[in-house]
């Protein structure tokens, strides 16, 4: 087994740092661990631990429940689990990557750990002769209420609610998360960017770099959303690796940490 500092094991573990995670994706906790691999398998677990959604949450005088593990990178947003309206993240980020439409705005932000991960996917992609741009990324809840209303209003609400998210329960809020689509359709998020070669390509190397297609196809009864082939969400590196190979989604995976 190959030698590691206790930094590089705590930075791939805890914070998913891709450039000390690429040759630590598959490190197995095994008893023969040296002081340092058990210190960081410890503090791994400690880390799942210390994010698991029943730990995380608090419910207010009205009954809104609210996430607390805000700056985390594994912070669990859903239907059930909501985002405060006046939460945007500290450190976001315009990555390196290319766009599918020219200009300066929000969405092109990503938060600083998922921007430096996601231009690595892009450059990977790039390498393998596919491509793909951003389509959306960073919303704050004032613009999710407003594209929600507007869906709403075209949809009605309960279809709505199966493919786009209501203000404070939107992934993009985090600045963790990017919607990436091809010219082969359009640059449009639709499902039929899953049966591409780039949104294969996407599937198959997201997680190489941190990333799980977040609303898998047949997931919607565990997300509550519909199947979206175009939604990456950055979670680091091994756990990426773990959900992805486990077919599992955020929420289960982070459920079993109790």
């Amino acid at each position: 087994m190959k030698s590691f500092t206790r930094k590089s094991i705590i930075s791939t573990l805890l914070i998913g740092s891709v450039v000390a995670g690429a040759a630590f994706t598959a490190f197995p906790f095994v008893p023969s661990m040296t002081p340092v691999a058990s210190a960081a398998s410890s503090s791994f677990t400690q880390f799942l631990h210390d994010n698991a959604p029943g730990r995380t949450i608090k419910t207010s005088s009205s009954g809104l429940a609210t996430v607390t593990n805000l700056a985390s990178t594994v912070v669990l947003v859903n239907k059930k689990r909501n985002l405060p309206s006046t939460y945007a993240p500290k450190d976001l980020v315009v990555p390196n990557i290319p766009f599918s439409f020219s200009g300066s705005s929000p969405k092109k932000q990503m938060r600083k750990v998922a921007a430096t991960a996601i231009e690595k996917l892009f450059a990977a992609a790039k390498k393998d002769g596919i491509d793909i741009k951003a389509v959306s990324g960073y919303r704050s809840y004032s613009t999710q209420k407003s594209i929600f209303e507007r869906n709403a209003s075209i949809k009605g609400e309960a279809v709505a609610n199966k493919t786009s998210a209501r203000p404070g329960q939107s992934e993009h809020q985090t600045g963790l998360a990017m919607d990436i689509s091809s010219a082969s359709v359009g640059y449009d998020l639709q499902q039929s960017f899953g049966n591409t070669k780039e949104g294969k390509w996407l599937k198959a190397n997201a997680h190489k770099y941190g990333f799980i297609i977040r609303y898998g196809k047949d997931q919607e009864k565990l997300t509550g959303y519909s199947y979206e082939p175009w939604h990456v969400r950055y979670v680091g590196v091994y756990i990426a690796g773990e959900i992805t190979s486990q077919k599992l989604t955020l929420e289960q995976y982070l459920e079993r940490a109790k």
